[in-house]
């Protein structure tokens, strides 16, 4: 077959050849990780046990990382700093059986794992990294957005069952309320707390910055478009932003508003619910999911103005700084221990 095309190579014959390379670096890659892992979980084996050989261990360890580090650094180079090799220690302790190590995580994603002392909220963010490939940028915002405290917090309650699920299976995203957050956070805007913001402008920045958006927003959500028209009997309206979640396998319309939330809000998005499920979805599309994302929420107004329609509406409030950690994880944590408290 002649695979020439005035002297220049079909596009046949270059995507297969391109595509072979691309399966090549990423083997190799995912080889050179797991290796490396590997290899710094064993440093981390051997000073664990050599520390536990000493009785004065707290001093000795600390000596020895010193000194080990300025050995292995002449030797080996960069990459074997006390820091560093405190950081292969750690893993060693934390994952005493090499094999839960996973080879999607690179060694710089485990280091800032490592930075979470409680179990369960490291074991959440692992899992998540995992589930949604998330890159270090990614998870350190994640981390600092503090999701694994908005996830217990966005309904309402926390306890001890719903901490073991997040930590042992990540977000589970089996029905419509499972992506949503309460509150988002839109920090990547970069708009000042308390600066009064047009809906128009925030489409549009959240349009500008729509990979952090995706982001925030969660695992497999798909951009469809800003302003989509809906006309009914003549008429124009418009979806401020469209979406659609290839797990839920369903369009997800987001509406705007820099207010409190109203229940005319509710009943318009009502309206373009009912318009998607009719004109747009396709036969194996489920119902699609509304989300009306407003500066300032109650929860009553929220179970009057949502409640009894037949289709899937959350509300949700935004924040444009990020959440005070200390103050969700004190949040948190009181509500787990009221639940575990006994009953009078």
């Amino acid at each position: 077959m002649n695979t020439l095309v005035g002297n220049q190579p079909t596009d046949k014959l270059y995507t297969e050849i391109a595509g072979l390379l691309q399966s090549a670096r990423y083997a190799v890659a995912t080889q050179v990780n797991t290796t490396l892992l590997v290899t710094y979980w064993n440093v981390g084996r051997l000073i664990v046990e050599d520390e536990q050989n000493h009785q004065q261990r707290a001093e000795y360890g600390k000596q020895l990382l010193k000194e080990l580090s300025k050995r292995l650094t002449k030797s080996f180079g960069k990459g074997f700093s006390r820091a560093n090799l405190q950081w292969m220690r750690i893993l060693y302790i934390k994952y005493p059986i090499c094999q839960t190590l996973s080879s999607k995580l690179s060694w710089s994603h485990y280091c800032e794992l490592l930075t979470i002392s409680d179990d369960n909220k490291r074991s959440f963010y692992e899992k998540e990294c995992i589930n949604a490939n998330w890159s270090l940028r990614e998870l350190k915002r994640q981390i600092d957005s503090s999701l694994f405290e908005r996830l217990l917090l966005s309904d309402g309650q926390a306890n001890k069952e719903k901490v073991y699920q997040l930590a042992t299976k990540g977000i589970e995203m089996s029905q419509p309320s499972d992506i949503i957050k309460d509150p988002y956070v839109f920090e990547f805007l970069g708009v000042p707390e308390k600066k009064p913001i047009m809906e128009s402008d925030l489409e549009r920045m959240l349009t500008r910055g729509i990979e952090d958006f995706l982001l925030e927003l969660g695992r497999g959500f798909m951009f469809v478009g800003t302003q989509q028209r809906v006309t009914l009997n003549n008429t124009h309206y418009y979806v401020d932003m469209v979406f659609y979640n290839k797990i839920l396998k369903a369009y997800i319309l987001i509406e705007l508003k820099r207010t409190k939330l109203t229940p005319e809000a509710a009943g318009q998005l009502n309206m373009y619910l009912n318009y998607y499920a009719t004109e747009v979805n396709d036969e194996d599309d489920n119902p699609p999911i509304g989300i009306i994302l407003c500066a300032e929420k109650d929860n009553l107004t929220a179970e009057y103005a949502l409640g009894g329609l037949s289709n899937q509406i959350f509300a949700s409030k935004y924040t444009l700084c990020l959440p005070n950690k200390e103050e969700l994880i004190e949040r948190v944590s009181k509500m787990i221990n009221d639940t575990q408290s006994p009953k009078s």
